[in-house]
Protein backbone atom coordinates (compact mmCIF):
# COMPACT_ATOMS: atom_id res chain seq x y z
CA UNK A 1 0.00 0.00 0.00
CA UNK A 2 2.89 2.17 -0.21
CA UNK A 3 3.05 2.64 -3.62
CA UNK A 4 0.34 5.27 -5.96
CA UNK A 5 -0.71 2.82 -8.95
CA UNK A 6 -3.69 5.70 -9.84
CA UNK A 7 -3.36 9.13 -10.48
CA UNK A 8 -7.30 10.00 -10.36
CA UNK A 9 -7.16 13.12 -12.99
CA UNK A 10 -10.03 15.80 -12.60
CA UNK A 11 -10.26 18.78 -14.58
CA UNK A 12 -12.44 21.71 -13.14
CA UNK A 13 -14.00 25.24 -13.84
CA UNK A 14 -16.90 26.74 -12.41
CA UNK A 15 -18.43 23.61 -10.75
CA UNK A 16 -19.30 24.60 -7.84
CA UNK A 17 -22.67 22.78 -8.20
CA UNK A 18 -20.81 19.09 -8.86
CA UNK A 19 -17.51 19.07 -7.34
CA UNK A 20 -18.27 17.89 -4.56
CA UNK A 21 -20.40 14.69 -6.16
CA UNK A 22 -16.79 14.19 -8.12
CA UNK A 23 -15.00 14.05 -4.93
CA UNK A 24 -17.05 12.12 -3.21
CA UNK A 25 -16.96 9.40 -5.76
CA UNK A 26 -13.16 9.43 -6.10
CA UNK A 27 -13.06 9.30 -1.61
CA UNK A 28 -15.27 6.13 -1.73
CA UNK A 29 -13.12 4.29 -4.26
CA UNK A 30 -12.45 0.78 -2.11
CA UNK A 31 -9.05 -0.55 -3.60
CA UNK A 32 -5.74 -2.70 -2.21
CA UNK A 33 -3.78 0.04 -3.87
CA UNK A 34 -3.34 3.56 -3.23
CA UNK A 35 -3.92 6.51 -4.86
CA UNK A 36 -3.95 10.13 -5.52
CA UNK A 37 -6.52 13.09 -6.59
CA UNK A 38 -4.98 15.57 -8.87
CA UNK A 39 -7.52 18.45 -9.40
CA UNK A 40 -6.98 21.41 -11.79
CA UNK A 41 -9.17 24.25 -11.33
CA UNK A 42 -8.63 26.53 -14.10
CA UNK A 43 -9.22 29.66 -12.21
CA UNK A 44 -13.10 29.39 -11.25
CA UNK A 45 -15.04 32.31 -10.30
CA UNK A 46 -17.18 30.93 -8.23
CA UNK A 47 -17.25 28.55 -5.51
CA UNK A 48 -15.45 25.86 -6.63
CA UNK A 49 -12.08 26.46 -5.26
CA UNK A 50 -13.48 26.89 -1.93
CA UNK A 51 -15.03 23.34 -1.62
CA UNK A 52 -11.69 21.83 -3.44
CA UNK A 53 -9.78 23.65 -0.71
CA UNK A 54 -12.32 21.83 2.25
CA UNK A 55 -11.90 18.47 1.06
CA UNK A 56 -7.67 19.53 0.96
CA UNK A 57 -8.16 20.20 4.15
CA UNK A 58 -9.96 17.18 5.30
CA UNK A 59 -7.69 14.59 2.77
CA UNK A 60 -4.84 16.29 2.53
CA UNK A 61 -2.38 13.44 1.69
CA UNK A 62 -4.39 12.20 -1.04
CA UNK A 63 -5.97 15.74 -2.88
CA UNK A 64 -3.02 17.64 -5.04
CA UNK A 65 -5.53 20.25 -6.30
CA UNK A 66 -3.85 23.05 -8.41
CA UNK A 67 -5.48 26.59 -8.28
CA UNK A 68 -4.64 29.15 -10.99
CA UNK A 69 -5.25 32.64 -11.11
CA UNK A 70 -5.66 33.09 -14.43
CA UNK A 71 -7.66 31.09 -16.79
CA UNK A 72 -5.09 28.57 -18.93
CA UNK A 73 -7.60 27.13 -21.58
CA UNK A 74 -8.46 31.16 -22.83
CA UNK A 75 -4.89 31.58 -23.34
CA UNK A 76 -4.45 28.33 -25.88
CA UNK A 77 -3.43 25.90 -22.71
CA UNK A 78 -3.97 22.10 -22.95
CA UNK A 79 -5.28 22.48 -19.39
CA UNK A 80 -4.92 18.57 -18.95
CA UNK A 81 -1.01 18.56 -19.03
CA UNK A 82 -0.63 19.95 -16.07
CA UNK A 83 -2.34 16.96 -14.46
CA UNK A 84 -0.40 14.62 -16.63
CA UNK A 85 2.96 16.05 -16.17
CA UNK A 86 2.58 15.88 -12.15
CA UNK A 87 0.52 12.52 -12.02
CA UNK A 88 2.81 9.82 -10.46
CA UNK A 89 0.96 6.72 -10.85
CA UNK A 90 1.15 3.83 -12.98
CA UNK A 91 -2.32 4.73 -14.55
CA UNK A 92 -4.33 7.42 -15.15
CA UNK A 93 -7.83 8.01 -14.44
CA UNK A 94 -10.10 10.65 -15.57
CA UNK A 95 -13.50 12.36 -14.73
CA UNK A 96 -14.17 16.04 -15.33
CA UNK A 97 -15.53 18.08 -12.18
CA UNK A 98 -19.11 17.49 -13.43
CA UNK A 99 -19.03 13.82 -13.70
CA UNK A 100 -18.81 11.29 -10.79
CA UNK A 101 -18.33 7.87 -10.68
CA UNK A 102 -20.91 5.53 -9.15
CA UNK A 103 -19.02 2.09 -7.94
CA UNK A 104 -16.86 2.02 -5.20
CA UNK A 105 -14.93 -1.12 -6.84
CA UNK A 106 -14.43 1.42 -10.20
CA UNK A 107 -10.64 1.73 -10.01
CA UNK A 108 -10.06 -1.60 -8.66
CA UNK A 109 -11.97 -3.28 -11.24
CA UNK A 110 -10.10 -1.95 -14.06
CA UNK A 111 -6.08 -1.73 -12.28
CA UNK A 112 -6.99 -5.40 -12.05
CA UNK A 113 -7.47 -6.01 -15.46
CA UNK A 114 -4.52 -3.63 -16.95
CA UNK A 115 -2.49 -5.50 -14.34
CA UNK A 116 -3.20 -8.67 -15.89
CA UNK A 117 -3.43 -7.62 -19.68
CA UNK A 118 0.13 -5.36 -19.98
CA UNK A 119 -1.26 -4.88 -23.64
CA UNK A 120 -4.07 -2.88 -23.12
CA UNK A 121 -3.28 0.77 -23.29
CA UNK A 122 -7.03 1.84 -22.33
CA UNK A 123 -9.48 0.66 -20.03
CA UNK A 124 -13.14 1.97 -20.27
CA UNK A 125 -16.50 1.15 -19.42
CA UNK A 126 -20.61 1.75 -19.97
CA UNK A 127 -21.87 4.91 -17.98
CA UNK A 128 -25.08 6.89 -17.35
CA UNK A 129 -26.50 9.70 -18.81
CA UNK A 130 -27.77 11.80 -16.49
CA UNK A 131 -29.96 15.09 -16.10
CA UNK A 132 -27.79 18.01 -14.07
CA UNK A 133 -30.30 19.34 -11.77
CA UNK A 134 -31.52 16.23 -10.49
CA UNK A 135 -29.21 13.19 -11.09
CA UNK A 136 -32.51 11.20 -12.98
CA UNK A 137 -30.74 9.07 -15.62
CA UNK A 138 -31.64 10.39 -19.18
CA UNK A 139 -29.91 7.63 -21.24
CA UNK A 140 -26.57 5.19 -21.69
CA UNK A 141 -23.76 5.42 -22.97
CA UNK A 142 -23.21 1.98 -23.85
CA UNK A 143 -21.03 1.18 -27.03
CA UNK A 144 -21.77 -2.54 -26.97
CA UNK A 145 -23.95 -5.33 -25.33
CA UNK A 146 -20.79 -7.49 -23.27
CA UNK A 147 -17.25 -6.57 -22.80
CA UNK A 148 -15.04 -6.36 -25.73
CA UNK A 149 -11.73 -5.00 -27.32
CA UNK A 150 -12.61 -2.00 -29.79
CA UNK A 151 -10.24 -1.63 -33.01
CA UNK A 152 -8.43 1.17 -34.28
CA UNK A 153 -11.31 1.59 -36.98
CA UNK A 154 -13.96 0.84 -34.43
CA UNK A 155 -12.52 3.72 -32.29
CA UNK A 156 -11.96 6.65 -35.27
CA UNK A 157 -15.63 5.98 -36.75
CA UNK A 158 -16.72 6.07 -32.66
CA UNK A 159 -15.85 9.49 -32.49
CA UNK A 160 -15.72 11.24 -28.84
CA UNK A 161 -18.85 9.93 -27.79
CA UNK A 162 -17.70 6.56 -28.19
CA UNK A 163 -17.01 6.28 -24.71
CA UNK A 164 -17.48 8.28 -21.57
CA UNK A 165 -14.45 10.74 -20.53
CA UNK A 166 -15.04 9.57 -16.79
CA UNK A 167 -14.62 5.94 -18.02
CA UNK A 168 -11.37 6.25 -19.27
CA UNK A 169 -8.02 4.51 -17.62
CA UNK A 170 -4.88 4.17 -19.41
CA UNK A 171 -1.10 3.86 -18.75
CA UNK A 172 0.52 7.04 -17.43
CA UNK A 173 3.41 6.52 -19.78
CA UNK A 174 1.31 7.34 -22.73
CA UNK A 175 -0.42 10.77 -21.30
CA UNK A 176 2.01 12.57 -22.95
CA UNK A 177 2.48 11.00 -26.18
CA UNK A 178 0.64 13.22 -27.84
CA UNK A 179 1.98 13.24 -31.68
CA UNK A 180 1.17 16.08 -33.75
CA UNK A 181 -2.62 15.42 -34.92
CA UNK A 182 -3.66 16.53 -31.10
CA UNK A 183 -2.42 19.93 -32.49
CA UNK A 184 -5.31 20.54 -34.87
CA UNK A 185 -8.46 19.04 -32.28
CA UNK A 186 -10.73 21.32 -30.36
CA UNK A 187 -10.76 18.29 -28.07
CA UNK A 188 -9.18 16.41 -25.94
CA UNK A 189 -11.03 12.94 -25.25
CA UNK A 190 -11.40 12.15 -29.04
CA UNK A 191 -7.48 12.31 -29.95
CA UNK A 192 -6.54 10.70 -27.00
CA UNK A 193 -8.87 7.85 -28.05
CA UNK A 194 -7.81 7.54 -31.22
CA UNK A 195 -3.86 7.78 -29.76
CA UNK A 196 -4.24 5.30 -27.09
CA UNK A 197 -5.97 2.74 -29.42
CA UNK A 198 -3.02 3.20 -31.75
CA UNK A 199 -0.52 2.12 -28.83
CA UNK A 200 -1.97 -0.95 -27.43
CA UNK A 201 -5.67 -2.92 -26.98
CA UNK A 202 -8.73 -0.80 -26.01
CA UNK A 203 -11.00 -3.00 -23.91
CA UNK A 204 -14.78 -2.00 -22.67
CA UNK A 205 -16.53 -3.25 -19.54
CA UNK A 206 -19.84 -4.09 -20.02
CA UNK A 207 -20.78 -2.27 -16.56
CA UNK A 208 -21.90 1.36 -15.34
CA UNK A 209 -19.56 2.31 -12.93
CA UNK A 210 -19.88 6.62 -13.29
CA UNK A 211 -22.01 8.87 -14.93
CA UNK A 212 -22.31 12.28 -17.40
CA UNK A 213 -23.94 14.81 -16.33
CA UNK A 214 -25.55 16.46 -19.36
CA UNK A 215 -27.60 20.09 -19.72
CA UNK A 216 -24.62 21.49 -18.01
CA UNK A 217 -24.76 25.24 -18.71
CA UNK A 218 -21.72 26.50 -19.96
CA UNK A 219 -20.24 23.00 -21.13
CA UNK A 220 -18.87 21.67 -24.26
CA UNK A 221 -22.39 20.09 -24.84
CA UNK A 222 -24.63 23.56 -23.94
CA UNK A 223 -22.09 24.95 -26.30
CA UNK A 224 -22.77 22.70 -29.45
CA UNK A 225 -26.50 22.89 -28.81
CA UNK A 226 -27.06 26.69 -28.82
CA UNK A 227 -24.48 27.92 -31.47
CA UNK A 228 -24.75 26.69 -35.04
CA UNK A 229 -21.53 28.51 -35.91
CA UNK A 230 -19.92 27.19 -33.07
CA UNK A 231 -20.74 23.44 -34.34
CA UNK A 232 -19.66 24.36 -37.73
CA UNK A 233 -16.14 25.28 -36.58
CA UNK A 234 -15.74 22.06 -34.55
CA UNK A 235 -16.47 19.91 -37.24
CA UNK A 236 -13.83 21.81 -39.56
CA UNK A 237 -11.20 21.86 -36.80
CA UNK A 238 -12.43 17.95 -36.21
CA UNK A 239 -11.84 17.54 -40.38
CA UNK A 240 -8.37 19.36 -39.74
CA UNK A 241 -7.21 16.92 -37.15
CA UNK A 242 -8.59 13.61 -39.11
CA UNK A 243 -6.72 14.74 -42.23
CA UNK A 244 -3.46 15.04 -40.10
CA UNK A 245 -4.24 11.61 -38.22
CA UNK A 246 -4.51 9.94 -41.77
CA UNK A 247 -1.12 11.55 -42.88
CA UNK A 248 0.21 10.08 -39.45
CA UNK A 249 -0.93 6.88 -39.53
CA UNK A 250 0.38 6.59 -43.01
CA UNK A 251 -3.24 6.97 -44.50
CA UNK A 252 -3.58 2.96 -42.67
CA UNK A 253 -7.33 4.00 -41.47
CA UNK A 254 -7.94 5.96 -44.84
CA UNK A 255 -11.32 4.72 -45.30
CA UNK A 256 -12.61 4.88 -41.70
CA UNK A 257 -11.04 8.32 -41.34
CA UNK A 258 -13.03 9.47 -44.54
CA UNK A 259 -16.07 7.88 -43.51
CA UNK A 260 -16.09 10.56 -40.51
CA UNK A 261 -14.55 13.55 -43.03
CA UNK A 262 -18.27 13.22 -45.19
CA UNK A 263 -20.28 12.57 -42.01
CA UNK A 264 -19.00 16.08 -40.58
CA UNK A 265 -18.84 17.67 -43.98
CA UNK A 266 -22.40 16.59 -44.27
CA UNK A 267 -23.74 17.68 -41.03
CA UNK A 268 -21.70 21.61 -42.07
CA UNK A 269 -24.07 21.06 -44.84
CA UNK A 270 -26.98 20.82 -42.59
CA UNK A 271 -26.23 23.06 -40.16
CA UNK A 272 -25.57 25.60 -43.50
CA UNK A 273 -29.05 24.63 -44.54
CA UNK A 274 -27.85 23.78 -47.80
CA UNK A 275 -30.21 21.02 -48.11
CA UNK A 276 -29.80 20.44 -52.20
CA UNK A 277 -25.79 19.56 -51.73
CA UNK A 278 -27.10 16.46 -49.46
CA UNK A 279 -29.16 15.18 -52.07
CA UNK A 280 -26.80 15.20 -54.41
CA UNK A 281 -23.19 14.39 -55.85
CA UNK A 282 -21.12 12.67 -53.34
CA UNK A 283 -23.65 12.74 -50.28
CA UNK A 284 -26.45 11.32 -52.61
CA UNK A 285 -25.92 7.94 -50.89
CA UNK A 286 -25.24 8.96 -47.60
CA UNK A 287 -28.67 10.77 -47.99
CA UNK A 288 -30.19 7.78 -49.05
CA UNK A 289 -28.98 5.75 -46.46
CA UNK A 290 -30.81 8.06 -43.74
CA UNK A 291 -33.65 6.54 -41.51
CA UNK A 292 -36.78 7.59 -42.02
CA UNK A 293 -36.85 9.65 -38.79
CA UNK A 294 -34.07 11.69 -40.02
CA UNK A 295 -35.19 12.37 -43.49
CA UNK A 296 -38.40 13.75 -42.11
CA UNK A 297 -35.96 16.05 -39.75
CA UNK A 298 -34.52 17.33 -42.93
CA UNK A 299 -37.55 17.56 -44.89
CA UNK A 300 -39.51 20.01 -41.80
CA UNK A 301 -35.98 21.61 -41.76
CA UNK A 302 -36.14 22.87 -45.14
CA UNK A 303 -39.82 23.20 -45.77
CA UNK A 304 -41.27 23.84 -41.82
CA UNK A 305 -38.93 25.09 -40.16
CA UNK A 306 -40.82 26.97 -38.01
CA UNK A 307 -43.24 23.95 -37.31
CA UNK A 308 -40.15 21.63 -36.59
CA UNK A 309 -39.07 24.37 -34.17
CA UNK A 310 -42.36 24.24 -32.23
CA UNK A 311 -42.23 20.34 -32.59
CA UNK A 312 -38.35 20.11 -30.56
CA UNK A 313 -40.04 22.60 -28.14
CA UNK A 314 -42.97 20.38 -26.75
CA UNK A 315 -40.01 17.85 -26.83
CA UNK A 316 -37.61 19.37 -24.46
CA UNK A 317 -40.89 20.45 -22.59
CA UNK A 318 -42.05 17.10 -22.54
CA UNK A 319 -38.74 15.78 -20.96
CA UNK A 320 -38.34 18.38 -18.68
CA UNK A 321 -41.66 17.28 -17.40
CA UNK A 322 -40.62 13.68 -16.98
CA UNK A 323 -37.49 14.31 -15.09
CA UNK A 324 -39.48 16.10 -12.14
Amino acid sequence: MDTILVSIHCVTYNHEKYIADAIESFIMQKTDFEFEILIYDDASTDRTPEIIRKYENLYPNLIKPIYQSENQKSKGKVVHLFNYERAIGKYIASCEGDDYWTDPYKLQKQVDFMEQHPDCSLCVHSATVVNSADKKEISKIRPHIGDKYFSVDEVIVGGGGLFATNSMMFPTKFALMRPNFFNYSPVNDYPTMINLSLLGNVYYMDEVMSSYRTNVSGSWTDHMNSSKDFQIKIYQKLNNMLLELNRYTEEKYNTSINTIINNNLFNILLLQKKYKEIKTGEFKERYKKLNKKRKVIIFLQQYFPRTLDFLLKIKRKWRLWKLR
